[in-house]
């Protein structure tokens, strides 16, 4: 590359003397140039090393900056992107999150009121059994008590009609033979048990 520099700013030389060497009336661009004092050699060579120097400062400067500005706008693009991607995938997750727990809520209702009606009906079930049972003990109460009352009177009755007979006996311990006694016993007791 430096080769070519040089022989550019050769050639500019070179291009430079052959118009100083062929004298001509001074017209149009030399003379602005020889009014301000413009060598033209020294004018092509500036033109020359800015050329360089600016296509340098593309290919070097320039070009690296511009490619970095469009990576980093791409990576900002996509940064934007995946952050709309993401507030777009929040929101569907919101949304799913609530139809979840509204689903959620309604089966918990529902299984607050089956459980509820499960408690009703089992309590109504034990009220129900716990009466039954409280009938037949009373049933089987009374039937006790009828029981031990027949008992008590078939008792009292055998305890009367044994103390009639001795009570009669005595009385009429000299009087009776054992036959009529024994007919004085037969009939106090049908008696009594007819009471």
């Amino acid at each position: 590359m430096s080769h070519s520099l040089l022989f550019l700013a050769q050639v500019a030389s070179h291009a430079a003397e052959a118009a100083s060497t062929h004298s001509e009336p001074a017209t149009g661009i030399t003379k602005i140039f020889q009014d301000f004092g413009i060598s033209l050699p020294f004018f092509l060579a500036q033109v020359v090393n800015f050329s360089i120097v600016a296509v340098i400062l593309w290919y070097f400067a320039f070009k690296p900056v511009l490619a970095t500005l469009d990576d980093r706008q791409q990576k900002i693009a996509a940064g934007l992107k995946y952050a709309e991607e993401m507030k777009a995938k929040l929101e569907s997750t919101q949304q799913e999150t609530a139809a979840i727990l509204k689903k959620a809520s309604v089966e918990a209702s529902r299984i607050i009121d089956d459980a509820r009606k499960s408690a009703k009906d089992y309590l109504d079930r034990q009220t129900q059994e716990a009466t039954a049972k409280a009938n037949d003990v009373l049933v089987k109460a009374q039937q006790a008590v009828e029981l031990e009352h027949k008992k008590m009177l078939a008792d009292a009755r055998t305890e009367i009609a044994r103390l009639v007979v001795v009570t009669t006996e005595r009385v009429l311990a000299k009087k009776l033979s054992d036959a009529d006694r024994a007919a004085y016993n037969d009939s106090a007791a049908r008696e009594l048990s007819n009471v």
